[in-house]
Protein backbone atom coordinates (compact mmCIF):
# COMPACT_ATOMS: atom_id res chain seq x y z
CA UNK A 1 0.00 0.00 0.00
CA UNK A 2 3.04 2.24 -0.54
CA UNK A 3 3.33 3.02 3.16
CA UNK A 4 -0.19 4.44 3.37
CA UNK A 5 -2.41 3.52 6.30
CA UNK A 6 -5.45 1.45 5.42
CA UNK A 7 -8.84 3.16 5.40
CA UNK A 8 -10.90 2.00 8.40
CA UNK A 9 -13.90 4.29 7.95
CA UNK A 10 -17.28 2.67 7.32
CA UNK A 11 -20.53 4.25 6.23
CA UNK A 12 -23.79 3.01 7.69
CA UNK A 13 -25.78 5.29 5.45
CA UNK A 14 -27.12 7.36 8.32
CA UNK A 15 -23.81 7.59 10.19
CA UNK A 16 -20.13 7.60 9.24
CA UNK A 17 -17.76 5.78 11.61
CA UNK A 18 -14.02 6.53 11.67
CA UNK A 19 -13.56 2.78 12.22
CA UNK A 20 -15.94 -0.17 12.70
CA UNK A 21 -15.40 -0.56 16.47
CA UNK A 22 -18.19 0.53 18.85
CA UNK A 23 -18.39 -0.21 22.56
CA UNK A 24 -21.47 -2.26 23.43
CA UNK A 25 -24.22 -0.94 25.67
CA UNK A 26 -23.99 -1.94 29.32
CA UNK A 27 -20.27 -2.65 29.27
CA UNK A 28 -18.81 0.83 28.90
CA UNK A 29 -21.04 2.94 31.11
CA UNK A 30 -21.44 6.40 29.62
CA UNK A 31 -17.89 6.65 28.33
CA UNK A 32 -16.72 8.87 31.17
CA UNK A 33 -15.90 5.86 33.33
CA UNK A 34 -13.21 4.85 30.80
CA UNK A 35 -11.83 8.29 29.90
CA UNK A 36 -8.58 7.76 31.83
CA UNK A 37 -8.07 4.27 30.41
CA UNK A 38 -8.66 4.69 26.67
CA UNK A 39 -8.72 7.48 24.08
CA UNK A 40 -12.48 7.70 23.59
CA UNK A 41 -12.09 9.75 20.42
CA UNK A 42 -10.22 6.84 18.82
CA UNK A 43 -13.36 4.73 18.90
CA UNK A 44 -15.81 4.38 16.06
CA UNK A 45 -18.61 4.92 18.53
CA UNK A 46 -19.92 4.45 22.05
CA UNK A 47 -23.26 2.80 22.82
CA UNK A 48 -24.18 4.02 26.28
CA UNK A 49 -25.82 2.01 29.04
CA UNK A 50 -29.49 1.14 28.49
CA UNK A 51 -31.79 4.07 29.26
CA UNK A 52 -35.35 3.98 30.55
CA UNK A 53 -37.92 6.70 31.17
CA UNK A 54 -37.64 6.53 34.95
CA UNK A 55 -34.64 5.62 37.16
CA UNK A 56 -34.15 1.91 37.71
CA UNK A 57 -32.02 0.27 40.42
CA UNK A 58 -31.82 -3.10 38.74
CA UNK A 59 -31.85 -6.49 40.41
CA UNK A 60 -30.44 -7.31 43.87
CA UNK A 61 -27.10 -9.17 44.02
CA UNK A 62 -25.75 -11.61 43.21
CA UNK A 63 -26.25 -10.42 39.65
CA UNK A 64 -22.99 -11.28 37.87
CA UNK A 65 -21.21 -14.63 37.83
CA UNK A 66 -18.41 -16.06 35.72
CA UNK A 67 -19.05 -19.00 33.43
CA UNK A 68 -16.62 -20.98 31.25
CA UNK A 69 -15.48 -18.52 28.54
CA UNK A 70 -18.01 -15.90 29.56
CA UNK A 71 -20.31 -14.46 32.17
CA UNK A 72 -23.95 -14.39 33.18
CA UNK A 73 -25.39 -11.03 34.15
CA UNK A 74 -28.73 -10.07 35.61
CA UNK A 75 -27.99 -6.41 36.31
CA UNK A 76 -31.55 -5.56 35.38
CA UNK A 77 -30.79 -2.53 33.18
CA UNK A 78 -30.02 -0.24 36.10
CA UNK A 79 -29.80 3.41 35.00
CA UNK A 80 -30.51 6.94 36.27
CA UNK A 81 -33.50 7.57 34.01
CA UNK A 82 -34.08 9.99 31.15
CA UNK A 83 -34.04 13.27 33.08
CA UNK A 84 -30.79 12.56 34.96
CA UNK A 85 -29.15 11.21 31.80
CA UNK A 86 -29.81 14.46 29.96
CA UNK A 87 -28.68 16.61 32.88
CA UNK A 88 -25.65 14.63 34.09
CA UNK A 89 -24.40 12.43 31.24
CA UNK A 90 -25.03 14.35 28.03
CA UNK A 91 -22.68 17.28 28.89
CA UNK A 92 -19.68 14.90 28.91
CA UNK A 93 -20.83 13.11 25.76
CA UNK A 94 -21.00 16.47 24.00
CA UNK A 95 -17.23 16.86 24.45
CA UNK A 96 -16.36 13.70 22.52
CA UNK A 97 -15.35 13.37 18.89
CA UNK A 98 -16.98 10.04 18.22
CA UNK A 99 -20.45 8.73 17.44
CA UNK A 100 -22.80 8.43 20.41
CA UNK A 101 -25.51 5.78 20.31
CA UNK A 102 -28.10 5.79 23.09
CA UNK A 103 -29.55 2.39 23.89
CA UNK A 104 -33.18 2.71 25.04
CA UNK A 105 -35.75 0.33 26.43
CA UNK A 106 -39.24 0.19 27.87
CA UNK A 107 -41.87 -2.25 29.05
CA UNK A 108 -44.65 -0.80 26.90
CA UNK A 109 -44.92 0.97 23.56
CA UNK A 110 -45.68 4.18 25.43
CA UNK A 111 -42.43 3.96 27.42
CA UNK A 112 -40.33 3.38 24.31
CA UNK A 113 -41.96 6.34 22.63
CA UNK A 114 -41.54 8.59 25.65
CA UNK A 115 -37.79 7.91 25.94
CA UNK A 116 -37.32 8.48 22.20
CA UNK A 117 -39.27 11.73 22.35
CA UNK A 118 -37.28 12.91 25.36
CA UNK A 119 -34.02 12.62 23.42
CA UNK A 120 -35.15 14.72 20.46
CA UNK A 121 -33.05 17.74 19.65
CA UNK A 122 -29.89 16.57 21.47
CA UNK A 123 -27.16 17.03 18.87
CA UNK A 124 -24.62 14.91 20.75
CA UNK A 125 -26.73 11.82 20.07
CA UNK A 126 -26.13 10.30 16.64
CA UNK A 127 -28.51 7.34 16.80
CA UNK A 128 -30.79 5.34 19.06
CA UNK A 129 -30.35 1.63 19.64
CA UNK A 130 -33.62 0.00 20.64
CA UNK A 131 -33.39 -2.96 23.02
CA UNK A 132 -36.38 -5.17 22.19
CA UNK A 133 -35.37 -7.98 24.55
CA UNK A 134 -37.47 -6.46 27.34
CA UNK A 135 -40.73 -8.01 28.61
CA UNK A 136 -43.91 -6.45 27.27
CA UNK A 137 -46.13 -5.86 30.30
CA UNK A 138 -49.12 -5.32 28.02
CA UNK A 139 -48.81 -8.84 26.64
CA UNK A 140 -48.14 -10.90 29.74
CA UNK A 141 -44.38 -10.40 29.89
CA UNK A 142 -43.44 -11.84 26.49
CA UNK A 143 -40.31 -10.12 25.21
CA UNK A 144 -40.98 -7.59 22.45
CA UNK A 145 -38.20 -9.05 20.35
CA UNK A 146 -39.57 -12.59 20.14
CA UNK A 147 -42.53 -11.61 17.97
CA UNK A 148 -42.13 -9.94 14.55
CA UNK A 149 -45.33 -7.89 14.79
CA UNK A 150 -44.49 -6.53 18.24
CA UNK A 151 -40.90 -5.83 17.17
CA UNK A 152 -42.19 -3.86 14.21
CA UNK A 153 -44.60 -1.87 16.39
CA UNK A 154 -41.81 -0.85 18.76
CA UNK A 155 -39.69 0.23 15.80
CA UNK A 156 -42.53 2.30 14.35
CA UNK A 157 -43.26 3.92 17.72
CA UNK A 158 -39.65 4.98 18.24
CA UNK A 159 -39.32 6.27 14.68
CA UNK A 160 -42.52 8.29 15.03
CA UNK A 161 -41.37 9.93 18.27
CA UNK A 162 -37.67 10.40 17.44
CA UNK A 163 -35.55 12.60 15.19
CA UNK A 164 -32.64 10.13 15.29
CA UNK A 165 -31.71 7.14 13.13
CA UNK A 166 -32.93 3.92 14.73
CA UNK A 167 -30.90 0.75 15.20
CA UNK A 168 -32.88 -2.22 16.52
CA UNK A 169 -30.94 -4.62 18.77
CA UNK A 170 -32.13 -8.16 18.12
CA UNK A 171 -32.55 -10.96 20.62
CA UNK A 172 -31.02 -14.35 19.79
CA UNK A 173 -33.65 -16.10 21.90
CA UNK A 174 -35.94 -16.76 18.93
CA UNK A 175 -36.59 -19.56 16.46
CA UNK A 176 -35.46 -17.60 13.39
CA UNK A 177 -33.78 -14.22 13.92
CA UNK A 178 -34.17 -13.40 10.21
CA UNK A 179 -37.92 -13.09 10.61
CA UNK A 180 -37.50 -10.41 13.29
CA UNK A 181 -34.82 -8.61 11.25
CA UNK A 182 -37.08 -8.45 8.19
CA UNK A 183 -39.98 -7.18 10.30
CA UNK A 184 -38.04 -4.25 11.77
CA UNK A 185 -36.53 -3.44 8.38
CA UNK A 186 -40.03 -3.24 6.90
CA UNK A 187 -41.07 -1.02 9.83
CA UNK A 188 -38.34 1.46 8.87
CA UNK A 189 -35.31 0.60 11.03
CA UNK A 190 -32.10 2.14 9.72
CA UNK A 191 -29.97 -0.78 10.92
CA UNK A 192 -29.98 -3.84 13.17
CA UNK A 193 -27.46 -4.87 15.81
CA UNK A 194 -27.06 -8.44 17.00
CA UNK A 195 -26.83 -10.46 19.06
CA UNK A 196 -28.06 -9.48 22.49
CA UNK A 197 -27.22 -11.95 25.26
CA UNK A 198 -28.43 -15.54 25.31
CA UNK A 199 -30.62 -16.52 28.24
CA UNK A 200 -28.75 -18.77 30.68
CA UNK A 201 -28.79 -20.17 34.20
CA UNK A 202 -26.28 -21.50 36.72
CA UNK A 203 -27.07 -23.55 39.84
CA UNK A 204 -25.01 -24.00 43.02
CA UNK A 205 -24.97 -27.77 43.48
CA UNK A 206 -24.33 -27.49 47.23
CA UNK A 207 -27.37 -25.35 48.03
CA UNK A 208 -29.45 -26.33 45.02
CA UNK A 209 -30.20 -22.65 44.42
CA UNK A 210 -29.65 -20.59 41.26
CA UNK A 211 -26.48 -18.52 41.57
CA UNK A 212 -28.20 -15.38 40.33
CA UNK A 213 -30.87 -13.71 42.47
CA UNK A 214 -32.94 -13.25 39.31
CA UNK A 215 -32.69 -17.02 38.55
CA UNK A 216 -31.61 -16.42 34.95
CA UNK A 217 -29.28 -13.97 33.24
CA UNK A 218 -27.77 -12.99 29.93
CA UNK A 219 -24.83 -15.06 28.74
CA UNK A 220 -22.07 -13.10 27.02
CA UNK A 221 -18.38 -13.52 26.27
CA UNK A 222 -16.34 -15.70 23.89
CA UNK A 223 -18.59 -18.74 24.45
CA UNK A 224 -21.38 -17.16 22.37
CA UNK A 225 -19.27 -15.91 19.45
CA UNK A 226 -19.92 -18.81 17.03
CA UNK A 227 -23.67 -18.41 17.59
CA UNK A 228 -23.41 -14.66 17.04
CA UNK A 229 -21.34 -14.97 13.85
CA UNK A 230 -23.86 -17.42 12.41
CA UNK A 231 -26.81 -15.16 13.19
CA UNK A 232 -25.04 -12.11 11.77
CA UNK A 233 -24.33 -14.05 8.60
CA UNK A 234 -27.98 -15.12 8.35
CA UNK A 235 -29.33 -11.62 8.90
CA UNK A 236 -26.84 -9.96 6.54
CA UNK A 237 -28.12 -12.28 3.81
CA UNK A 238 -31.75 -11.53 4.65
CA UNK A 239 -31.91 -7.71 4.95
CA UNK A 240 -30.69 -4.70 3.00
CA UNK A 241 -30.09 -2.38 5.95
CA UNK A 242 -26.68 -2.34 7.69
CA UNK A 243 -25.88 -5.02 10.26
CA UNK A 244 -23.80 -4.33 13.37
CA UNK A 245 -22.38 -7.53 14.84
CA UNK A 246 -21.54 -8.38 18.42
CA UNK A 247 -21.07 -11.33 20.74
CA UNK A 248 -17.85 -12.59 22.28
CA UNK A 249 -15.36 -10.32 20.51
CA UNK A 250 -12.09 -10.18 22.46
CA UNK A 251 -9.52 -9.43 19.73
CA UNK A 252 -9.25 -8.09 16.18
CA UNK A 253 -9.56 -11.56 14.60
CA UNK A 254 -12.98 -11.96 16.18
CA UNK A 255 -14.09 -8.56 14.91
CA UNK A 256 -12.89 -9.35 11.39
CA UNK A 257 -14.90 -12.57 11.47
CA UNK A 258 -18.09 -10.56 11.92
CA UNK A 259 -17.16 -8.17 9.11
CA UNK A 260 -16.42 -11.01 6.72
CA UNK A 261 -19.77 -12.54 7.70
CA UNK A 262 -21.50 -9.34 6.54
CA UNK A 263 -21.53 -6.89 9.45
CA UNK A 264 -20.55 -3.31 8.59
CA UNK A 265 -19.45 -2.57 12.16
CA UNK A 266 -19.03 -4.42 15.44
CA UNK A 267 -19.70 -3.81 19.11
CA UNK A 268 -17.34 -4.99 21.84
CA UNK A 269 -18.87 -5.78 25.22
CA UNK A 270 -17.70 -8.17 27.93
CA UNK A 271 -14.04 -7.87 26.87
CA UNK A 272 -14.04 -4.28 28.22
CA UNK A 273 -14.33 -5.71 31.74
CA UNK A 274 -11.22 -7.82 31.23
CA UNK A 275 -9.13 -5.28 29.32
CA UNK A 276 -10.37 -1.67 29.27
CA UNK A 277 -8.11 -0.86 26.31
CA UNK A 278 -9.33 -3.76 24.18
CA UNK A 279 -11.18 -1.62 21.62
CA UNK A 280 -8.06 0.38 20.80
CA UNK A 281 -6.14 -2.88 20.49
CA UNK A 282 -8.76 -4.24 18.09
CA UNK A 283 -8.53 -1.11 15.93
CA UNK A 284 -4.75 -1.41 15.80
CA UNK A 285 -5.03 -5.10 15.00
CA UNK A 286 -7.34 -4.35 12.09
CA UNK A 287 -4.90 -1.80 10.71
CA UNK A 288 -2.02 -4.29 10.89
CA UNK A 289 -4.10 -7.06 9.31
CA UNK A 290 -4.97 -4.84 6.36
CA UNK A 291 -1.35 -3.74 6.01
CA UNK A 292 -0.04 -7.30 5.96
CA UNK A 293 -2.74 -8.42 3.53
CA UNK A 294 -2.19 -5.31 1.38
CA UNK A 295 -5.88 -4.41 1.59
CA UNK A 296 -6.31 -0.62 1.27
CA UNK A 297 -9.82 -0.35 2.72
CA UNK A 298 -11.66 -2.25 5.47
CA UNK A 299 -14.78 -2.19 3.30
CA UNK A 300 -12.99 -4.61 0.98
CA UNK A 301 -13.52 -7.50 3.38
CA UNK A 302 -17.12 -6.83 4.44
CA UNK A 303 -19.43 -9.65 3.39
CA UNK A 304 -16.70 -11.63 1.62
CA UNK A 305 -17.31 -14.95 3.33
CA UNK A 306 -16.84 -17.81 0.85
CA UNK A 307 -18.99 -20.88 0.46
CA UNK A 308 -17.46 -24.09 1.73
Amino acid sequence: MNGKRAELGVDLGFMRLKNPVITASGTFGYGEEYKDLVDLNRLGGIAVKGLSLEPKEGNPPPRIIETPCGMLNAIGLANPGLKAFIEKKVPFLETLDTNIIVNIYGHSLTEYGAVAAGLKGIDAIDALEVNISCPNVEQGGMAFGTDPDTSARVTEEVLEKSDKPVIVKLSPNVTDIRVIAKAVQKAGAHAVSLINTLTGMSIDIESGRPELFNLTGGLSGPAIRPVAVHMVYQVAQAVEIPVIGMGGIIEYRDALEFLIAGARAVQVGTANFVSPGVCAEIIEGMEEYLRVKDIPDINGIIGTVKSA
